[in-house]
């Protein structure tokens, strides 16, 4: 009897209402279960520790707690966490320096949907 493996947790953070729709949506059709979401740094800090996800995809520009920051904290207390930035086009300074703090990969808005589906199935080969 064979087991199919459970399916890879992301919990996804940003501010945005339909970015975080759209991304759950594309990460679904890939094959990823949503652990959960979060609407800014802080809630994504607590949110981890709760979740303990595979995956995170993390908005930089975020109200309370902005996502270079939840990255930088993020890594501090979870050093094998797996964080995808996202970011807009005009952040290319900000992502240099995400990538320095961790962050495996980035993903630019607006998205190409064909992408990020390709990223998600990426990591679930990991």
């Amino acid at each position: 009897m064979t087991t199919t493996p459970a399916p890879k947790r992301l919990l996804v953070v940003d501010d945005a209402l339909i970015m975080r729709a759209m991304i759950k949506d594309i990460a679904q059709q890939a094959g990823w279960e949503i652990a959960g979401e979060a609407t800014n740094g802080r809630e994504c800090l607590d949110r981890y520790c709760e979740l303990s996800p595979d995956l995170v995809t993390l908005d930089i520009v975020m109200p309370e707690l902005d996502g270079v920051e939840a990255l930088r904290q993020l890594r501090q207390e979870h050093p094998d966490a797996a964080v995808v930035m996202v970011s807009a086009i005009d952040q290319k300074e900000k992502l240099s320096e995400c990538i320095q703090l961790g962050a495996r990969d980035f993903i630019v808005k607006p998205f190409d949907r064909d992408h990020l589906r390709s990223l998600f199935q990426r990591y679930l080969a990991h």
